[in-house]
């Protein structure tokens, strides 16, 4: 379970996890946001389903816990995920099987599961919008990604490893720094890489002033 801020990484993470495993280089890692898709059709998503299933499932379908095989599967942002789907999501992590919507066949499960969330789930547990047994299953390796604002000297790294990765020349005056370092960066990491790119789109200069960061 990957838990931080908006913008922290968690899906980088995520990939760095997968890519370490004890996988060979053709093992799939298979992404599903789980706020991105309305709960009437995440089952089915996250399952598959068989044909004449529902209203509009003309043909089979296969899901992401069959494409992940022998892979990893993320689910990104749980803590969205309807109650009737969690408690369906605990069964096929507690029995390591599943079957698709409108089918009859136990089809095992051969995925990693990552989860990640923005969400603070013990809260949500207290309120009844996240089931605690599903938690405590989820949470049986926890990491937490700090936001930026708690680890500011990243900062000259992170704008070094950006500028390299996009082929940037820029340089920033020391008020420049200054300001980077002592700003909050609310949307963390992902914030700070688009100012760059903002910063090399709207400047020609080789060195940046605070100004030219304050105009962003």
């Amino acid at each position: 379970l990957i838990i931080g801020e908006t913008g922290t990484g968690k899906e980088i993470l995520a990939s760095g996890i997968h890519a370490a495993g004890r996988y060979n280089l053709r093992s799939p890692l298979v992404k599903i946001n789980c706020s991105a898709i309305p709960s009437e059709l995440l089952e089915s998503e996250l399952f598959g389903h068989e044909n004449g299933a529902f209203t509009g499932a003309v043909s089979q379908k296969i899901g992401k816990f069959e494409l992940a095989e022998n892979g990893t599967i993320l689910l990104d942002e749980i803590g969205e995920m309807d109650l009737r789907i969690q408690a369906k999501l605990l069964r096929v992590l507690e029995e390591r099987e599943f079957e698709r919507v409108g089918g009859n066949r136990l089809i095992p499960l051969k995925a990693r599961i990552i989860a990640s969330t923005n969400k603070n789930l013990q809260v949500q547990c207290q309120q009844g919008t996240f089931r605690p047994d599903l938690y405590y299953r989820l949470c049986t390796f926890e990491v937490y990604i700090p936001p930026l604002r708690e680890r500011r000297e990243d900062i000259p790294l992170l704008i070094s490893h950006f500028m390299s990765r996009a082929g940037l020349k820029m340089q920033f005056s020391s008020k420049a720094m200054s300001l980077l370092l002592n700003y909050d960066w609310p949307g963390n990491v992902r914030q700070l890489r688009n100012m760059i790119y903002a910063l090399d789109i709207l400047n020609d200069k080789k060195v940046i002033e605070e100004e030219d960061i304050r105009n962003i």
